[in-house]
């Protein structure tokens, strides 16, 4: 039911292929983040016009609300959310780290980790729940999304050695648990390596979980405040010593640029909030580098945002139009950003495929990356 293959490679960029029971997705590719099953300021016919894949919700939210009987009810988290292609759940690890660098009034901390699990005050009704391994994977399986993700610790930047290697264990002690637990068949899990910012970790951490032998492999604890050139080197080290013929998926990662340099150094799957968040504040990626399009100097501004963009934001609105709608405080300005800046993402992976299969990535690469390095206008 599940098969992923490797096209063709450029370095170590790859063009692959990656079979589920809903339909085929081809790589490198950018999956927007639908938290709460939806993507925010989209409906799922927008995301299939301009070529959406698949999207990832979490199982964080999802749980608190609407509910996982909710859902399961529902018949799944396809039926509920009317959503066709693939999905990826997260398991709430991310949400639980964001969690813990939170405080109650006292400073005392909103989430507790022991080897049994996570537990957590949730941010909704301030509610105590405990998230084990078992019970995030038995979740998963309520929902059905294609690739369910184990939970794992992620720990924060800096952070110490030691830390870094008890997060370490308790991430594989937790994998190890979410693999006894896995039932369902048409469904596949993937590892997730952890080692923080320490090369040594992230080796072992690597080999560790490559050798129970899962369908894919996530690299997760990166974007979480580093510097730009240390997750590109970690997530370069950790690729490594991962499978060649199993998927290879960055957690939360990330801008453009940084989805251009981890196609780089050999990862094929991608999330993250930044292409709908920035849009929502006006932001837009164009071939001309980004723009703010509430600027001023774009109110008599009647020329497309992005001269080289089909979308449809863009063969049919003005700058100066799109400023109005945000000025107006129009819902439709979010709608036809988060439009654009996906579809943005979209293009910019489609013409990575494209460029690995011609032996061209790293010229398509940096001719992206010198557009990109355009400071916001």
């Amino acid at each position: 039911m599940f098969k992923f293959e490797v096209i063709k490679s450029d370095g170590r960029a790859r063009r692959g292929r990656l079979y589920t029971p809903r339909g085929v997705i081809e790589t490198p590719v950018f999956m927007p983040v639908g938290t709460q099953g939806t993507v925010k300021a989209m409906i799922h016919k927008l995301l299939e016009e301009i070529g959406t894949q698949i999207i990832l919700s979490n199982t964080y939210h999802l749980y608190l609300r609407p509910g996982v009987e909710v859902i399961q009810q529902a018949g799944g988290l396809h039926s509920f959310i009317g959503w066709k292609g693939p999905i990826l759940t997260d398991s709430g690890g991310f949400q639980v780290f964001s969690l813990s660098r939170d405080r109650l009034k006292g400073g005392k901390s909103k989430v507790k980790i022991t080897q049994e699990g996570v537990y957590f005050r949730d941010h909704l009704a301030g509610d105590y729940h405990l998230f084990t391994p078992e019970k995030v994977v038995q979740i998963q399986e309520i929902f059905g999304s294609e690739i369910i993700m184990p939970l794992d610790e992620c720990v924060e930047y800096p952070t110490t050695y030691a830390y870094a290697k008890e997060a370490l264990e308790r991430t594989i002690e937790w994998l190890d648990r979410s693999i006894k637990a896995k039932r369902r068949e048409d469904q596949v899990l993937f590892g997730i390596v952890q080692g923080a910012f320490f090369e040594d970790l992230r080796k072992e951490s690597a080999l560790r979980t490559v050798e129970r032998d899962l369908f894919g492999y996530a690299i997760g604890g990166l974007s979480v405040g580093e510097p730009k050139e240390v997750m590109v080197e970690m997530a370069h080290l950790v690729c490594e010593y991962l499978p060649f013929d199993r998927p290879r998926y960055l957690m939360g990662v990330g801008m453009p640029e940084d989805i251009l340099m981890a196609i780089g150094v050999g990862v094929d799957m991608f999330d993250c909030v930044a292409p709908t968040r920035m849009a929502r504040t006006g932001t837009l990626f164009t071939s001309q580098g980004k723009i703010n399009i509430r600027s001023e100097k774009y109110k008599k501004d009647f020329s497309t945002p992005d001269p080289e963009c089909n979308c449809y934001t863009c063969k049919n609105f003005s700058r100066a139009y799109l400023r109005h709608l945000f000025n107006a405080d129009e819902i439709s300005a979010y709608i036809l950003s988060t439009i654009h800046n996906l579809y943005f993402y979209h293009k910019l992976t489609e013409g990575a495929r494209r460029a690995i299969e011609e032996g061209k990535f790293e010229q398509y690469k940096r001719q992206w990356l010198e557009r990109l390095s355009v400071a916001v206008g």
